[in-house]
């Protein structure tokens, strides 16, 4: 893959909560640091995503009086992993991994700032009717092929790639730029539900 004016690469959530040490740490987190600010610079156009939690949010577990991190709950929108309290808005844990790249990015979109409602996808709210506005953005772009690379693959990376998929956009995943949580066998399903909607597997060597 050559990345040209419709080709966007889309950097999800790589921020400190996110890292080993951080609040909801990512097996090997870290890792994609690299990988991911060599792509930068392979790509025209980029943008970062960025978790951005209200400190009372639904998501987290101590919002929910007896109940513990990574317990499902059902909310008004449907079932909802329940998460330590991470990336809060201002927070250390919220701000980009230091070593990350961000010079490179023409637009930061911050999720996840409704207490109501989480926010795994860079295109759509867990609810599935409150939009970021993300897929209009980059329709006026132009483009119209994505490649999806951070944290953590089988949420917010899944998510994201799913939902521009059903925008109407061509999608990669990186394989070796992203990372993830393994929650009861959910790297293994996201994986298998990208692919079955059309999304690609790619390595980092081959975009260039």
């Amino acid at each position: 893959m050559t990345p040209g004016n419709a080709d966007l690469l889309l950097v999800v959530d790589v921020q400190v909560d996110f890292l080993p040490g951080g609040a909801l740490p990512v097996p090997g987190g870290d890792a994609v640091i690299g990988p991911i600010n060599a792509l930068q610079h392979r790509f025209r156009h980029v943008v970062l995503m960025q978790d951005w939690h209200p400190a009372d949010h639904v998501s987290f577990a101590e919002t929910h009086p007896g109940r513990v991190p990574f317990e499902t709950v059902a909310l008004p929108y449907g079932p909802q992993v329940l998460w330590p309290r991470h990336c809060v808005q201002g927070s250390r844990g919220a701000a980009f991994a230091p070593d990350l790249a961000t010079d490179r990015a023409s637009l930061v979109v911050r999720k996840g700032l409704d207490p109501r409602v989480d926010s795994y996808s860079a295109f759509l709210e867990a609810d599935r009717a409150t939009r970021t506005g993300l897929a209009g953005a980059l329709r006026e772009r132009g483009i119209a092929r994505v490649a999806v690379c951070g944290l953590a693959t089988d949420f917010c990376v899944a998510w994201s790639a799913l939902d521009a998929r059903d925008a109407g956009f061509d999608v990669l995943v990186v394989a070796d730029a992203v990372r993830g949580i393994d929650v009861d066998g959910s790297l293994a399903r996201a994986w298998a539900r990208m692919e079955a909607a059309g999304v690609r597997r790619i390595a980092a060597a081959e975009i260039g």
